[in-house]
């Protein structure tokens, strides 16, 4: 039996994988696909209902993103969000114009009114903030819709057509800065699409693992594992799978932060799999000798991966699967037709061209980091490697600054334990995005013991994203931060400053390189 699916079209927003997320917290599958979407292919996929997304352009400008004019015949609903919802209004026989300077132009938390007998905003308040963001507006709304909401500079900010079960607002419900928007999304997959709530992890799982059984057969899996949640996840997915026909190679490079290493190895002892550790702290180090640019260390640190994992699969002999560990926001981010590549990601940095392999099986492709995490859990992985903090293919190599030596690795991976168990112990784990310490290039004077110091400062950063396109740093508690500081210069030989980061992104990135 097949899930019920959600279409989301894309036309280029930039919270189109927050839309599909916010879908999936409720229990409903959902996939995005490209705004221009044949009708036939539309049809084939059988949606419950469709998604427009927002969008930078203009609906009315020359070569703006339109759907095919089939997709209101379907008597599939449809909700429009921002763009999306002036899609409907200009393809329906309405009117969009540029918002004039005094009127209906839009940007941030707006009071927004609501008129609750309508079925998207059922059991929600009268009055409520919204976050928009546009420059049109609809001067005139098609003649079959009737006004569902507005503010005090935009008559128009909800429409509707309750008989053809059409639906659009101007603001974002998908983001935490509309204070009721996940009710407004539930409202519409249960209320007016008819939705069941029939996607889980655990379903997934068992249809997953049955899946990859039917395809590998009695072959042989290889997958590179680099520790992180999703080459861990993918892995015992594989591992529940088919067992000993699978072989993991771990590439320990030395960059990893403090236990990494053993805590993988560890994780995957309870399943009868191949596992090859391989130890190449010695051999990177002495690839990165003398190497400051961080570019240049990433370049260094891939290339000796594969290299290191070429060797091991000479070893192994003739594979007849791949796995890699991609998951749906790599799939987004590559982009699809003439959507925008955001990045591109191959996960593996390379192929060995020896390696003879039938295919490769990316049995996450379809799943956001949440709900890797939710697999993770319901495959019994211990939920420090589920909830292992993003971590960098180059590791901590990135995050000492300048030229690495093992002294200065080691400085960073005892300061990095001692940030991480103090934000533990005051319970903010879940609350930040990312968090980690940094060692700068910097040194400077200090006094310890009645006597001078000339050592390293480290730099610690915390950021909140739902996105990690842009983020904000976390306001830690000043007690928290004492504790970390006075941790770490004392427990830390080499180091005698602490300095925070109250950096967001843009302009500076998460990573600290």
């Amino acid at each position: 039996m097949q899930n019920q699916k959600v279409l989301i079209l894309d036309f280029g927003g930039q919270y189109n994988q927050l839309i599909a997320r916010r879908v999936r917290e409720n229990n409903v599958y959902c996939e995005v696909h490209p705004y221009d979407m044949s009708l036939d292919a539309i049809r084939a996929y059988d949606p419950i209902g469709i998604i427009f997304t927002g969008g930078p352009q203009s609906v009315y400008a020359e070569g703006s993103p339109h759907a095919d004019l089939g997709v209101y015949t379907l008597g599939v609903p449809i909700l429009g969000i921002c763009y999306g919802c002036q899609l409907l209004s200009h393809e329906l026989g309405g009117l969009v114009t540029a918002a004039q300077d005094d009127s209906a132009r839009e940007y941030g938390k707006t009071v927004t009114y609501f008129d609750t007998s309508c079925p998207l905003f059922k059991g929600i308040p009268e009055e409520s903030v919204t976050w928009m963001s546009h420059g049109d507006y609809m001067a005139r709304v098609p003649e079959s819709f009737m006004l569902s909401a507005h503010s005090a500079a935009c008559p128009n900010v909800g429409i509707s057509d309750e008989a053809r079960r059409f639906y659009g607002v101007q603001f974002h419900p998908e983001v935490n800065h509309t204070e009721y928007g996940r009710e407004m999304l539930h409202n519409f997959l249960y209320d007016i699409c008819g939705a069941a709530g029939d996607w889980t992890m655990a379903d997934y799982k068992k249809r997953a693992i049955d899946s990859v059984r039917e395809k590998v057969g009695g072959g042989k899996v290889l997958l590179a594992l680099s520790g992180g949640v999703d080459s861990s996840v993918a892995a015992a997915l594989l591992a529940e799978a088919v067992g000993n026909q699978l072989t993991c190679v771990f590439v320990d490079h030395g960059l990893m932060r403090k236990n990494e290493g053993d805590e993988v190895q560890e994780a995957f002892s309870k399943w009868d799999i191949n596992f090859i550790r391989v130890n190449a702290e010695e051999r990177f180090l002495k690839a990165l000798d003398g190497v400051e640019e961080p570019e240049h260390k990433r370049k260094i640190i891939g290339e000796e991966f594969i290299r290191v994992f070429e060797e091991e699969g000479k070893k192994i002999g003739k594979v007849d699967y791949l796995v890699q560990g991609t998951i749906y926001p790599d799939v987004i981010e590559s982009g699809k037709g003439d959507a925008a590549v955001i990045k591109s990601h191959h996960n593996v940095g390379g192929l060995p061209d020896y390696v003879d392999f039938k295919e490769i099986i990316e049995p996450l492709r379809m799943l956001f980091k949440d709900e890797v995490r939710q697999l993770g859990r319901e495959l019994g992985l211990p939920e420090y490697l589920v909830m292992r903090q993003p971590f960098p293919g180059p590791g901590l190599g990135i995050r000492v600054i300048g030229a690495l030596t093992k002294e200065k690795l080691d400085m960073l991976r005892e300061a990095d334990f001692i940030f991480r168990d103090e934000i533990a112990k005051a319970g903010l784990e879940r609350e930040l995005s990312q968090y980690f310490a940094a060692l700068t290039n910097m040194r400077s004077v200090g006094v310890m013991g009645d006597g001078r110091t000339y050592d390293y400062a480290i730099a610690l950063r915390a950021v909140s994203t739902s996105d990690f396109m842009t983020a904000d740093w976390v306001r830690l508690p000043y007690d928290v931060l004492d504790r970390v500081s006075v941790r770490i210069v004392n427990e830390v030989a080499g180091i005698n400053r602490v300095l925070y980061d109250v950096t967001s992104k843009p302009p500076a990135t998460i990573e600290f390189e």
